[in-house]
Parts: C-alpha cells; sequence; structure tokens
C-alpha cells in the first residue's frame, strides 16, 4: 500500500480563518459593527492624534496654559490608544476573561470623546496671532485635527455603545 493513499486533507473553515485574521470577532459575535468599521475609526484617531500633539509640541506651548491641557489630553489618549492597540493586536483580551472588555471600551472611547471635544474647543479658543504669530499655523492645524480626532472618537464611542448594548441584551 502506497503511503500517498492515506493523505488526509485538513480543510479549514472560512470562519475560523476570518476570525484568525480579525481577532475582534472573538470579542463581540453579536455587534453589528464589522471590523472595518472599527479600523476605519480607530487607525485614523491614532495617526491624527499623534499630529496634534506633535503640532503643539513643536512651538513654545508651555507659555500658554491652555496649550498645555491640550497636550495632556493628546499623549495620554494617544498612549492609552496604543496601549488598547498592543493588546487587540496580542489578543490579550481573551486570556483575561473576567474584564469586561465592552464596558472598557465605551469607558474610554466616551471620555476620550468628552475630553478631546474641550480640549479641542480649548485649543481653537486660544489660537490667536495676538499670543505668538510664529506659531499661529501649528496651533491652527492642531485645532483642526483635535476635531476631527474628536469626531473619530465620537464615531467609536458610538460603535462601542452599539457592542455594550448588544452585550448586555444577552
Amino acid at each position: 500500500m502506497q503511503l500517498s493513499a492515506f493523505r488526509i486533507r485538513v480543510r479549514i473553515p472560512v470562519d475560523v480563518a476570518v476570525i484568525k485574521l480579525c481577532p475582534e470577532l472573538l470579542l463581540d459575535t453579536r455587534s453589528t459593527m464589522n471590523v472595518c468599521e472599527r479600523l476605519l475609526v480607530f487607525v485614523p484617531s491614532l495617526v491624527l492624534g499623534l499630529l496634534v500633539w506633535t503640532l503643539i509640541a513643536g512651538t513654545e506651548y508651555f507659555l500658554y496654559p491652555a496649550f498645555g491641557w491640550v497636550m495632556f489630553v493628546a499623549v495620554f489618549y494617544w498612549v492609552l490608544t496604543v496601549f488598547f492597540l498592543i493588546i487587540y493586536m496580542t489578543m490579550t483580551y481573551t486570556r483575561i476573561p473576567q474584564v469586561p472588555w465592552t464596558m472598557v471600551g465605551l469607558c474610554f472611547n466616551g471620555s476620550a470623546f468628552v475630553l478631546y471635544l474641550i480640549a479641542a474647543i480649548v485649543d481653537a479658543s486660544s489660537v490667536t496671532k495676538d499670543l505668538d504669530n510664529h506659531n499661529y499655523n501649528s496651533w491652527a492645524a492642531s485645532s483642526f485635527f483635535a476635531f476631527v480626532v474628536t469626531s473619530c472618537y465620537a464615531g467609536n464611542t458610538y460603535f462601542s455603545f452599539i457592542s455594550w448594548r448588544s452585550r448586555t441584551l444577552q
């Protein structure tokens, strides 16, 4: 008997392959939001949040307390976003099932939305040519991008709320 007659074929179902490529599906399978929608909101908030604080960090922001607040919010939520990205990429949330991850995501995104909104308003109201003409363009750009990041966190808060609501209705 030839060995080739006993060839075993192992087929991975499409669902398992998708879950391996998109581990977030393990976190919430009943959510109406798909992974692409979350990534379309998550990645811009990370990139544009970096842009907000680098635009301010390149100026003499420490002379004006309002920009210090904007820097605090931008750097704090950028670091937390990177932290949650690492948790997401390493699938650590599957190893710690005691943590209500949908609630954690909702609280994180909701607080980021509220504090970024306050920081964006403070940033926009503090930008004048009277303070420092040299830094005006950087501050104006940071104000614009702060509002864009705020809208990204607002969208992510909405999706987190849908995920949390579907999780609590089970």
